[in-house]
């Protein structure tokens, strides 16, 4: 592979793009006075700008990075998870929008804590916390391998510098800069992936229709087999996890909820909601198409290193086949990818830490303590995501962090099915919910436990042999398997301990009542 070279034009549009984002921070700096402000933008923002954000949150640079790898190494099985989000969401956001409206302040997790106690709010809430931290971590990392790949900036480099100016916007501007930002960085990623086909289709002799015929020849734009096989990653097993991943996603994940209370009105976070949908699908298949053409262009048009990655083809493509300015523009599109995604995640954990926590703490707290103390956790959230990428970067991916995942799988393992029990079966109270809790927990520590290799002696084991009782499918089913045992569980222990003067409009049937 070259090495990296950038034209002083392809920097300076780079430059640029950082500088914008850092200005964004800044113009919103003067009005960040009360939580309402800092977190929820006072529900003033209009529902496009809102639909912006959501799609901009849900897009990160592993969409930049490993939905094209995907397309050009195998199929578009990938993209069936995606395609059941606006399925699910379309079924459940009428109500689901306004009934978090109503019911919470600004933790998406007061809701459970309402429903079944502060425990379940502790745990749901710990589960985010943890999975963010990861997520942050991995975005943080393959961003930077990326980008040092393409412009020969060391790897530590461009996550510290990066992280730097993550968290100085989101400390200065709060939700208000976080949003207005996450509008022009997505604009910023569509354009990158429009002109990104342009220049394949521009350089493949016969344009992108040879893609089309490539792709029909080698399965390339498969969705995957269709055997009802979840050993295998086979379509239902896709499927069936992009069900839970909606319900999850839309249902109780912060950076989502957060989005709904930034919007005016019910109605118009219900757009705001169906907007970010509507984008994301396309958008999704458009990178994962991208890797597609990749794999059609280089099997006629040009050679491959070696031993390349299939995550690493489209940097190498950006490097090597586009035109001075142009590199900077995608460069410049794939950190608005992961800024888009980061300042969501630092604002929502700061509003959780503060929401979840100090508050309980410190109950008569005034909203300006409160406000300070967010601006203190987007701090400590950015340095604890700069300090897991290093980590990763010094374990080589592997290792260290594989713990981070276990822990997260282990404690965080059916929130979905925790809010499905809370909407749809309200004869489960709390009790039962903590036994469906305790043996989801045993269950998902076992499974992983059962299936996770490490190497002894030259030799590949697993952490506990329960022979036939081992967990022997794929990985994505055990998220589906936890939800699944907690909500069955706790709704068995509700026949031994019934929910007693439940909260019916924490409920769709009080739902429908009140609506």
């Amino acid at each position: 592979m070259q090495e990296p070279s950038l034209h002083v034009l392809d920097y300076a549009i780079i430059l640029a793009s950082l500088v914008v984002s850092l200005g964004v921070g800044v113009w919103f700096a003067k009005a960040q006075g009360t939580t309402s402000k800092y977190f929820s933008a006072e529900g003033k923002v209009p529902a496009w700008a809102v639909g912006m954000s959501i799609f901009a949150t849900l897009i990160s640079s592993v969409t930049f990075l490993a939905y094209p790898g995907d397309g050009f190494a195998g199929n578009w099985v990938r993209l069936v998870q995606g395609m059941m989000v606006p399925v699910m969401v379309l079924l459940g956001i009428w109500f689901i929008v306004p009934m978090y409206r109503r019911v919470i302040g600004l933790s998406a997790y007061e809701y459970f804590e309402k429903r079944f106690g502060y425990f379940a709010r502790l745990y749901s809430s710990l589960g985010f916390i943890l999975a963010h931290f990861s997520k942050m971590g991995s975005v943080f990392f393959l961003l930077s391998l990326a980008v040092a790949s393409m412009t020969g900036i060391d790897t530590v480099t461009v996550i510290v510098v990066l992280g730097i100016a993550v968290i100085v916007l989101t400390l200065l501007g709060g939700m208000q800069a976080v949003i207005w930002l996450d509008v022009i960085q997505g604009f910023l990623l569509i354009v990158g992936g429009v002109v990104t086909l342009i220049v394949i289709g521009v350089k493949l002799d016969g344009g992108l229709m040879t893609v089309f015929s490539s792709a029909a020849e080698t399965g390339k734009m498969s969705l995957g087999s269709l055997d009802w096989d979840f050993v295998e990653l086979t379509f239902w097993v896709m499927a069936i996890n992009g069900v839970f991943y909606a319900i999850q996603k839309y249902g109780t994940d912060q950076t989502i909820v957060q989005r709904y209370l930034a919007a005016k009105s019910d109605k118009e976070a219900v757009k705001a909601s169906i907007t970010g949908v509507a984008l994301v699908v396309p958008v999704w298949t458009m990178f994962i198409f991208i890797g597609t053409a990749l794999y059609a262009f280089y099997q006629g048009e040009a050679s491959l290193p070696d031993g390349i990655r299939s995550d690493a083809v489209f940097p190498h493509f950006i490097l090597t086949e586009l035109p001075i300015g142009l590199v900077g523009l995608i460069i410049a599109a794939l950190m608005a990818a992961a800024i888009s995604s980061l300042d969501s995640d630092l604002n929502c954990l700061a509003a959780v830490g503060v929401d979840d926590f100090y508050k309980k703490i410190k109950p008569d707290s005034t909203d300006a303590e409160r406000v300070r103390v967010g601006k203190w956790l987007v701090v400590i959230s950015g340095i604890g995501a700069i300090l897991v990428a290093l980590i990763y970067v010094a374990a080589g991916n592997k290792g260290v962090l594989a713990t981070v995942f276990a822990l997260y799988a282990i404690f965080s393992g059916g929130i979905a099915g925790m809010f499905l029990l809370g909407l749809f079966l309200p004869r489960v109270g709390k009790k039962a919910l903590y036994v469906g809790i305790g043996v989801c927990v045993v269950y998902t520590g076992a499974a992983l436990l059962t299936s996770t290799p490490f190497a002894f002696g030259g030799e590949a084991r697993i952490w506990l042999d329960l022979g036939p009782i081992n967990y022997t499918q794929h990985k994505y089913m055990l998220g589906v398997y936890s939800h699944l045992v907690l909500l069955a569980v706790a709704w068995a222990a509700s026949y031994v301990f019934p929910g007693r003067n439940v909260d019916r409009s924490l409920t769709f049937e009080g739902w429908r009542q009140w609506a």
